[in-house]
């Protein structure tokens, strides 16, 4: 790298891989640390075997690589798990939850309420008022069943309600 007035080609090499290392902070998406690996160690190879221009060049390529095919073969056969895997996925986390019907089901289809929030849902015929209880999501479109249904159901739901007196 001859044109940079007087610049060492490894500083040139460790400057760009501290960029695409910050890069990939600002933008995270797993892909620019593997360049910024094969930067950082391309400029350690430089400093350390004194390389022409076009084989640093050749060694970036090949490093960057074999760190994007081996850090994709590792992703895939050891998957990070999430501590939450329905965090973006409000109408899941709702599953197994009561709710009241403010708009009665029509054909299928109405509104309920579940804490300060009301919701499209879909399920049998219900009038206003009747309480539900939430089986899935299509979307934003919550799936209820009422809750004596879900009851008889088999479901294994707490009834909170009083002992009948005998």
């Amino acid at each position: 790298m001859d044109g940079l007035g007087g610049i060492e080609p490894h500083w040139v090499w460790a400057t760009i891989g501290l960029i695409l290392a910050a890069l990939e902070m600002i933008v995270p998406g797993v892909y620019l640390i593997w360049l910024a690996v094969a930067a950082l160690i391309t400029g350690v190879l430089t400093f350390g075997l004194d390389l022409s221009l076009g084989s640093q060049v050749i060694i970036f390529a090949s490093i960057a690589l074999i760190a994007v095919y081996s850090a994709r073969r590792f992703l895939r056969d050891s998957p990070i798990e999430s501590s939450d895997p329905l965090m973006n996925q409000r109408g899941n986390r709702l599953v197994g939850e009561t709710a009241l019907v403010t708009q009665a089901f029509d054909g299928g289809t109405g509104r309920i309420k579940f804490g300060d929030s009301e919701w499209l849902a879909r399920g049998p015929d219900l009038d206003v008022g009747a309480r539900v209880r939430i089986t899935g999501s299509d979307g934003a479109i919550l799936q209820v069943v009422p809750v004596d249904a879900a009851v008889g159901g088999g479901t294994a739901l707490a009834d909170h309600s009083e002992p009948e007196a005998s």
